[in-house]
């Protein structure tokens, strides 16, 4: 067990483990800012100017006090999040999914080894061998 760990850890798998965690990281950053800034908008022009990220369904007003400070928060349902959230979700899917697929044809194929004789082909050859 400790042999395959020790191959695990010096065969580079760790270190490739943690480039592609970090990575993840930064695309999933890229693609959150990708989706606030720029696609959102674009769907918020053209549903009349609305941003997506401020729609949301009021369960209970918040209570404001005279002097204006509010006493109890609003409760509402952030339903415009959550869609930006899935948008978000959509993007990063396929943007992996263009990763691994450009990864995978830069792989070379495996080469499959050379097919020798099989067991029936050997005692054949054992038994003509030893009728001689």
């Amino acid at each position: 067990m400790l042999k395959e760990f020790k191959e695990f850890i010096t065969g580079g798998n760790v270190i490739e483990f943690a480039v592609a965690v970090i990575m993840a990281g930064a695309i999933g950053a890229v693609v959150t800012g990708f989706v606030n800034n720029i696609v959102m908008p674009f769907v918020g022009y053209f549903t009349g100017g609305t941003d997506f990220a401020d729609r949301k369904t009021v369960l209970t007003e918040a209570v404001v006090d005279a002097s204006g400070a509010v006493t109890t928060p609003e409760n509402a349902i952030m339903w415009g999040s959550w869609i930006n959230t899935i948008i978000n979700l959509l993007i990063v899917g396929l943007v992996m999914f263009l990763i691994v697929k450009a990864y995978n044809k830069t792989k070379k194929p495996v080469e499959a080894a050379p097919a020798g004789p099989s067991q029936e082909d050997l005692l054949g050859e054992i038994r003509d061998l030893l009728k001689k």
